[in-house]
């Protein structure tokens, strides 16, 4: 989640950690992004330092001006692109963002915050359901051709307990609820592999999003909310997965 795609390009004179040096030094064959924030236009301006390198970009605008948004960066050329998870209400929404590339779908999703008991749980309630009915898709595809797929994303959902820090105080919130949780507990009983907990089980975190208030950060006192769930065949090839922190401000 960049937060806005124009900020994190920024170069940073002091500490060089904009998104666009990190770019020129990742290992990644494909980077997705969440919550751009920005038109077709605006990503590519932002991130034509990035396309002049060679990576290929796909992007998905937002409905709403400065909000949302995601896209996909990929070393190799797109075979397909797909915007929207199949459900006629999230397809300009920006949200959802599918491409083949390299012989693998991967998509870039990002889920609605939601806000308990409120009509914004509702519709982050909708959006999971449709996302769901489009990964049962994709685990056919894999089943009958072979075809591995990953799903990549904020998807504001902390899964268990050992996902977040202080889930005690979270139990009634959105990100935490318990409907919330028994949905990617059935998403991943359909043979979706979490590639993060598969390779660091029974731990708390490793976190991938801090509050700003107190020292959350400095503390590591956050959530797990960022997955890649991936085919089972690429489960099974799975040798590394960790959460990256800058330098400057590693534990």
């Amino acid at each position: 989640n960049v937060n806005g795609i124009r900020a994190a390009v920024k170069e940073r004179s002091t500490d060089n950690l904009g998104l666009l040096a990190w770019l020129k030094t990742t290992r990644a064959d494909v980077v997705c992004l969440q919550e751009t924030r920005a038109d077709d236009v605006q990503i590519a301006d932002a991130l034509a330092p990035a396309i002049a390198d060679g990576w290929h970009l796909a992007s998905a605008v937002p409905h709403v001006k400065g909000r949302n948004g995601v896209a996909v960066l990929s070393r190799t050329p797109f075979d397909g692109v797909r915007i929207g998870c199949g459900a006629a209400e999230f397809a300009a929404h920006g949200r959802y963002l599918e491409v083949d590339t390299a012989g693998v779908t991967i998509a870039s999703v990002y889920f609605p915050t939601g806000e308990a008991e409120t009509d914004r749980q509702l519709e982050k309630e909708r959006f999971m359901a449709a996302v769901a009915v489009r990964m049962a898709v994709l685990l056919d595809a894999n089943a009958s051709s072979g075809t591995e797929a990953v799903l990549c994303g904020d998807w504001n959902i902390a899964h268990t307990e050992a996902d977040i820090k202080n889930w005690k105080g979270n139990v009634k919130k959105a990100g935490f609820l318990p409907q919330e949780r028994q949905w990617l507990s059935e998403v991943l009983a359909t043979g979706w592999v979490d590639v993060v907990r598969q390779m660091h089980p029974g731990v708390a975190g490793p976190y991938a999003w801090w509050s700003w208030r107190g020292q959350a950060f400095d503390n590591d006192a956050g959530w797990r909310i960022d997955y890649h769930l991936v085919t089972p065949g690429l489960g099974a090839r799975v040798v590394a997965a960790e959460t990256e922190r800058p330098a400057a401000y590693a534990l």
